[in-house]
């Protein structure tokens, strides 16, 4: 009998109750005991959901408050001094860490004042995680066992769960030297942190786990040698001590493992799992060191994207597995964690029912599941089997999918439409006519605060209970309101705030024809922070302008330069879920031919300065180095290239760029005047030093827009003058980290102020 398998499910509730309660208890306004009341009733609705579908295998500890990467470092104790010495209770010291943490002092506590760890792409998927940090004092040790907890919790239920943590090896190469130990090798610590996981598996043992889940999903990464022996080390560290802990499966996604297969190779391990969604083409490869004893987990139903599984190929790959290995050591599994779609596919009502029935979201999925194991076990799931031939079939035809003119417009690109009319140096010269900007210009990422207010009129005029034009007078009300707070406080460059936009991808989407969108599709990016991806179900076109009148207005009230601001094709199609049956280069290439229409109607229109973001461009770079990565490197700056060169020489084209660890080559390419990049968060010295060489303008982001932290003038001063010895100040721009959509208005209005007034003094310095 085939068993089936689930690596993780969505921890953020069908109607995101987990947002709603951790955001209230951010603000003061309800108890620890109820936030942890609600992460309770998610869990176990999680756990009974699966068990109801009949699925085999059901994960445990793949709930988190926050992000699982943290809650791993909470665990392990490996909490930098800066937070530890606060002695918060747990759950704030996890919060505190990851979105930071300012608080006046009161009678009953003390003041506290800490910025939040670093957070980056998790591989080249749009969720964030929180990057451990690691020091030389950084001394190992369990605080508390929540993995235990959470399997006893299920165990409650009389729900047998498989307990899931990230592996040793992948935790500590995904992290990094804390910034008072930088010569620190992360990977050297294995040997006091493998006697952790040993003493954590144990108690699972001991709580009645019969096995664990230990991902280690680095493997599908360029790996040297040494990396590679300490997978060996460290699993083969477990294998001595066998007898005290479950049986371990050691789980990869996102790609092929091939070039790292000699570590899998005789691990003393009871199954291996594999991503056979992203990386068929390993199949053979990966078989071949299936040890005797072991189980293989087929990875054939997709947890990356919402399209409805195609029964009989994955009955096809699993039948080839079970033909070498055996039913009993076969199980049908996900690809990887469900973490990163949305939940239930039932909470949908307004879609399309065509299109609808091509999709599968995170409920449906634990259902695909079990029926793929049910039908090569030889169970009777005929009316099944005809029902996904009959949708899959009904996609493939559809006309929804196809749009000539579209694929003939992509096939006529040439190298004209991808290259600026003059290089930057002549642009720049032409830009410094127009624009006479100061030493330091001061300028945004684009979004202001979304307000209540906002948000009730949106949906006001979504419900249809406000006329067009009344929705049209408040967002002008709003956008007036946002210039005269950029004028008064004297930033150089402004931006309307965005009050228009539900999501930068959304927004666009919505205006573009072949696109769907979803009414509850949330699927968590970091933390409370929650998106619904777009669905790309056709080719891509524009019919009519979509941004154009909102940049028209607010540069009509102010003689200050208002940026038009857009998002790029890269990033519009990486924080979408897009189509699988067309290559990502000629999706990307049709959204640039979209975005390349508008960017010339916002020229046409007098906004010279125009901003298009491409935040994912790093996400979406293929994992391992080689012809794919090169291939990508190549269309994904032709694209962005494709959507702004149509300009003048003196409309000057920015770009912005977040929370991945970037490479100035990556971004050479896209030939913007002027980028900027994330790098609150950075303490490595030697990441400023890389962007010298890079030739046109960037600005460095100084403060982390997720915190509600408030930096003060000298903090802002201290920053850019460590910036200043090592990068030039005739190319640096003075800017947040990104968009400030999530904050209040009073840190907005009290962190530009510092930030500006910063800039000011530099002015006066350079002066001299």
């Amino acid at each position: 009998m085939v068993q089936s398998a689930i690596l993780g499910f969505p921890r953020i509730g069908p109607n995101r109750e987990l947002k709603k309660i951790t955001e209230a208890y951010w603000k003061g306004k309800t108890t620890v005991d109820e936030l942890f009341k609600v992460g309770k009733e998610i869990r176990s609705a999680n756990w009974k959901l699966q068990k109801d579908a009949g699925v085999d295998i059901i994960p445990s500890n793949d709930f988190s408050f926050y992000d699982q990467v943290l809650d791993l470092s909470l665990l392990f104790n490996v909490i930098p001094e800066r937070y530890a010495k606060y002695d918060l209770p747990s759950i704030d010291t996890l919060f505190a860490m990851g979105r930071g943490l300012q608080r006046k002092a009161t009678e009953t506590e003390k003041a506290v004042d800490v910025t939040a760890l670093e957070m980056v792409k998790w591989f080249d998927s749009n969720y964030h995680y929180v990057r451990p940090t690691f020091s030389h004092s950084t001394q190992f040790k369990l605080n508390g066992q929540k993995p235990v907890d959470e399997f006893l919790e299920a165990k409650q239920l009389g729900i047998q769960t498989r307990p899931v943590l990230l592996g040793p090896v992948s935790y500590l190469f995904l992290g990094k030297a804390d910034k008072d130990s930088l010569d620190l090798e992360p990977l050297s610590l294995l040997e006091k942190l493998l006697p952790l996981y040993v003493e954590i598996l144990s108690k699972l043992k001991e709580a009645g786990a019969t096995e664990v889940q230990l991902d280690e999903p680095i493997l599908v990464l360029d790996l040297p040698q040494e990396v590679q022996s300490a997978i060996k080390k460290a699993y083969e560290f477990f294998g001595s001590k066998a007898g005290s802990l479950p049986n371990i499966t050691l789980a990869t996604y996102f790609g092929t493992v091939v070039p790292n297969l000699n570590a899998l190779k005789n691990l003393p391990i009871a199954g291996l799992h594999f991503d056979f969604v992203r990386a068929p083409q390993q199949f053979d490869d990966v078989l071949s060191i299936v040890g005797a004893n072991q189980k293989l987990s087929v990875g054939v139903v997709d947890g990356r994207n919402i399209w409805k599984n195609d029964f009989a190929k994955s009955s096809e790959l699993v039948n080839k597995a079970i033909k070498k290995l055996g039913a009993d050591r076969v199980v049908v599994a996900t690809s990887s964690s469900l973490l990163h779609t949305p939940v239930d596919l039932e909470n949908e009502a307004k879609l399309n029912p065509e299109i609808k029935d091509w999709f599968s979201f995170a409920t449906q999925k634990v259902k695909e599941v079990v029926v793929v194991a049910k039908n090569v076990s030889g169970q009777d799931v005929s009316a099944e089997l005809q029902a996904n031939a009959k949708s899959v079939a009904a996609r493939a035809s559809s006309k929804i999918t196809n749009n000539d003119t579209v694929q003939k417009r992509v096939a006529a690109i040439d190298d004209n439409m991808a290259k600026r009319a003059a290089p930057f140096d002549a642009r720049l010269a032409e830009q410094k006519k127009r624009f006479h900007l100061p030493l330091f210009p001061t300028t945004t990422i684009g979004s202001f605060p979304q307000t209540k207010d906002i948000r009730i009129n949106r949906n006001k005029f979504n419900k249809g209970t406000i006329t067009a034009e009344e929705y049209e007078k408040f967002i002008n009300a709003e956008i007036e309101t946002v210039i005269r707070f950029q004028e008064e406080i004297g930033l150089d460059v402004l931006v309307h705030g965005e009050p228009e936009r539900n999501d930068m991808v959304q927004y666009f989407g919505e205006q573009i024809d072949g696109y769907t969108f979803t009414t509850n599709g949330w699927v968590q990016s970091y933390g409370s922070r929650y998106v619904r991806p777009p669905i790309i179900v056709g080719d891509l076109s524009r019919p009519k302008p979509m941004s154009v009148k909102e940049s028209v207005y607010a540069q009509s009230i102010t003689t200050k330069p208002v940026k038009g601001m857009l998002t790029g094709p890269v990033t519009c199609l990486r924080w979408s879920f897009p189509r699988n049956d067309v290559d990502q280069e000629t999706q990307a290439l049709q959204l640039a031919l979209a975005l390349r229409d508008e960017v010339n109607d916002l020229e046409a229109a007098g906004i010279r300065v125009i901003q298009v973001d491409e935040p994912a461009i790093r996400e979406g770079l293929p994992l391992r180095a080689g012809a794919e990565r090169s291939a990508y490197l190549k269309w994904a700056a032709e694209a962005f290239r494709v959507a702004t060169s149509g300009v003048a020489n003196d409309t000057q084209i920015h770009s912005h760029f977040c929370y991945s660890d970037l490479d100035p080559n990556h971004i050479k390419a896209l030939d913007a005047d002027v980028v900027s990049i994330e790098f609150s968060k950075k303490d490595d010295p030697n990441y400023i030093a890389e962007f010298k060489s890079y030739p046109n303008h960037i600005g460095l982001g100084l403060f982390d827009i997720h915190s509600p932290r408030v930096p003060s003038t000298e903090e802002f001063i201290s920053k850019i003058q460590a910036i200043l010895n090592s990068y030039p100040a005739e190319k640096f721009w003075v800017n947040p980290d990104c968009g400030l959509k999530t904050r209040d208005w009073e840190e907005t209005k009290l962190s530009l102020t510092h930030m500006v007034e910063a800039a000011k003094h530099f002015r006066e310095q350079y002066k001299k």
